[in-house]
């Protein structure tokens, strides 16, 4: 890895992409998708974004690149050792144009929450991947009824 990349947190080679592509967890919105894999080597998160031609021409890819990189500093303080990825779907370069960075800032935020990046203090009970214990006297999952 570059001295550049790794200064920046930043996720450059194909090979690193790949592997959060392919092992990371995923979720989704109508602007973007969110890839995450845990890197426990990294100290913070580190970012890979993908925007393409059908986002709409230079000017407003690098538009969408830059406003994402911000807004992932922004929403991703505290935490740590994630690689993530997040691509731009075509409806990400209107969203830029009408709501800017504030637009793209909450639907990222939207995203870390759902795939539950953000650090457990911040999250609510149940949110850390485990399922919720049901309640007493409901039934369970798997269990037959009757005789």
């Amino acid at each position: 890895m570059t001295a550049r990349s790794a200064g920046r947190g930043r996720l450059s080679r194909s090979a690193e992409f790949e592997r959060v592509y392919r092992h990371g967890r995923s979720t989704a919105n109508r602007h973007l998708v969110l890839y995450a894999f845990p890197n426990p080597s990294t100290r913070g998160p580190r970012l890979g974004v993908s925007v393409s031609r059908k986002v709409g021409g230079a000017v407003q890819r690098n538009r969408v690149k830059r406003l994402l990189r911000e807004a992932f500093t922004r929403a991703a303080r505290g935490i740590e050792g994630q690689d993530v990825v997040v691509v731009a779907r075509p409806d990400a370069g209107d969203l830029a144009e009408r709501h800017g960075l504030a637009g793209v800032e909450a639907s990222l935020s939207e995203l870390i929450e759902k795939v539950t990046l953000s650090p457990p203090s911040e999250r609510a009970p149940g949110e850390n991947g485990e399922p919720v214990a049901p309640p007493e006297g409901a039934p369970q999952a798997g269990a037959e009824h009757g005789p």
